[in-house]
């Protein structure tokens, strides 16, 4: 029978160091107190030792293996025996064998069935030897001393093994869910204290009912049992392996790497007769329980979608790109810049476009896009999005005092957050915490983002302009929306999308295309702005042609919110952009 489930080194070094100054305390209340017992200075010691020895165990007692505690055992056998023999009164004697039993609490609480059975008769045998030698009490005086420790330490040991059952799984003799969870929360605990990474893997087997309906439910439990005994062989008796459900097993260690954990998955699958799917993650500080397994679940649903009977990583380690993003968004210390958009007829500044700006270490010469996919990779997305609305919405205000009253504001939204339940309510609190006017900002929205069309999407865009904020289509053009759909989105401008602008030059004539995007802008009511214009002959085509509104080089490159307020008699805002 196996050691208690809840006898681990953390526990145990908080239950001996709580005994050992318990023990200490009764032992100088004795000391103090005994009538008629002199006191020896080997009392003081055995005080001060058992204080010294409770201290130590609370503050390093869980780097303790269990071999150090059934050593500990034994020598607290002996110490409590000498104790008994060295001191001078009877009485004392009897007092100072109440602490047999709470070294039989230990024994029963830290060790298996037998060893600590074996501990318990040998305190038992000790307390009446050790009192039955002394002349001036009876023989049988140990048996009441003996009779506690005896029901403390078995009380301890059927109780602690009755507990440790309702966490166990009775067809494979693993861990169950309950247990697995507890131990995951221990380890995540001492993780958070002396640092770590605990290592989680999670398998089921591939096709599992089919031997169910194949062999009946006995022989699928047969199966269990059989894959259960192959992989304990494999995995390390310091890791936790458990039968987490089902068909499924988890494994969760302190010591593996990710990639560890991938090689014990390949092994595991050559050691049992069925195929099987993993999927191996890692905990990062700050990370619940709950997520770094749901974290695992969803790489062992990728390896069952990838074709099952393999192992897939979802990592929990950052890439170093993606680390330097989630620190520099933590530091503010992303930049924003911003390009001017024109009126085509007057070429006076109607409103100004928030663009990224980050000057990473790790890669110089990351792009906008390149951050924008990095951060939807690694969840970065929301805060990343949040950062540079605010960003823009304080800055705005500064150039709004500079260029005009009547400046628009173009933000980028992201694809993934404008489908998420709560960006409304972000972009709202940015609003109300930067005081800029919700009708006066105008948030571009992808065409190919849209194209997946999905109801919280689409719902977000209305509360967004039942709110007085404008959408934008950006890069149109470029994916493959209707003009049905057009009129059904809830859309307030066009953004061509600049490839199209490139194709004008001096010495071709400009495509036809573009002239018919103007006049569907026109015959749906939405204005439309056209991106990339690098010269002035682009500059006057797209004049003529039609398009209210443009934004490139040509007019002013994207900069910082300073530089461009250094300029702002250049730039002044002339009328604000129509609704």
């Amino acid at each position: 029978m196996r050691p208690s489930v809840f006898a681990t080194p953390h526990v145990m070094g908080r239950t001996t160091g709580v005994l050992a100054i318990i023990a200490s305390a009764l032992g100088l209340v004795l000391a103090l107190t005994m009538p008629l017992a002199p006191t020896t200075p080997y009392s003081y010691i055995a005080v001060v030792a058992a204080f010294a020895i409770g201290v130590f165990m609370l503050v390093w007692g869980d780097r303790l293996s269990r071999g150090h505690y059934e050593v500990m055992v034994w020598v607290a056998i002996v110490l409590v025996t000498f104790g008994d023999r060295a001191g001078s009164s009877p009485i004392g004697a009897i007092a100072t064998a109440c602490d047999y039993a709470l070294v039989a609490a230990l024994a029963g609480f830290f060790f298996e069935f037998f060893r600590a059975m074996l501990q318990i008769v040998v305190i038992a045998f000790c307390c009446v030897v050790v009192l039955a030698v002394r002349p001036e009490l009876p023989w049988w005086i140990g048996l009441c001393g003996a009779s506690v420790s005896v029901m403390t330490g078995v009380t301890v040991l059927v109780m602690g093994r009755l507990a440790s059952a309702a966490e166990i799984d009775s067809l494979t003799g693993l861990f169950n869910r309950r247990g697995f969870d507890r131990k995951l929360e221990q380890a995540l605990g001492a993780a958070v204290r002396h640092g770590g990474s605990p290592v989680l893997l999670l398998f089921d087997i591939d096709r599992f009912q089919a031997i169910n309906e194949a062999r009946g439910h006995a022989g699928g439990d047969d199966a269990l049992r059989d894959i259960a005994k192959a992989a304990r062989k494999l995995i390390a008796r310091t890791d936790v392996f458990a039968r987490y459900g089902g068909d499924e097993f988890a494994v969760l260690s302190t010591t593996m790497t990710e990639h560890d954990a991938i090689a014990l998955s390949e092994q595991i699958r050559e050691a049992i007769p069925t195929g099987c799917s993993a999927g191996v993650t890692s905990w990062q500080k700050g990370e619940s329980a709950s997520y770094l397994v749901s974290r695992a679940d969803i790489a062992l649903y990728q390896a069952k979608r990838a074709g099952r009977n393999r192992t897939k990583l979802e990592s929990g380690k950052w890439p170093p790109l993606a680390q330097e993003l989630r620190d520099a968004i933590e530091q503010d210390s992303l930049d924003v810049h911003y390009q001017p958009i024109v009126r085509t007829s007057d070429r006076s500044v109607v409103g100004v476009e928030a663009l990224l700006r980050w000057q990473s270490v790790t890669r110089p010469d990351v792009k906008a896009d390149e951050i924008i996919r990095i951060a939807e990779d690694n969840d970065l997305i929301a805060v990343l999005d949040n950062c540079v609305l605010s960003r823009a919405c304080r800055d705005a205000k500064l150039l709004r005092g500079a260029l005009g009253a009547d400046m628009s504001l173009n933000v980028n939204v992201s694809g993934l957050e404008l489908a998420a339940c709560g960006y409304v309510d972000s972009v709202l609190d940015v609003l109300a915490d930067t005081g800029w006017p919700a009708a006066q900002l105008i948030l571009e929205v992808t065409e190919t983002a849209l194209e997946a069309d999905t109801e919280t999407a689409v719902a977000n865009l209305r509360a967004l302009r039942e709110r007085g904020i404008r959408i934008a289509i950006d890069d149109f053009g470029t994916g493959f929306s209707s003009l049905g759909r057009l009129t059904e989105l809830p859309t307030d401008m066009l953004k061509l999308d600049a490839d199209f602008i490139a194709g004008v030059t001096a010495t071709s004539a400009a495509p036809r295309l573009l002239s018919a995007v103007a006049a569907i802008g026109v015959a749906l009511g939405l204005p439309v702005t056209a991106e990339g214009v690098e010269d002035e002959y682009q500059a006057a085509a797209v004049a003529a042609l039609g398009f209210q509104y443009a934004q490139g080089f040509f007019y002013a490159r994207p900069q910082p919110a300073a530089a461009l307020i250094a300029i702002a008699d250049e730039l002044r805002v002339t009328e604000r952009l129509d609704h």
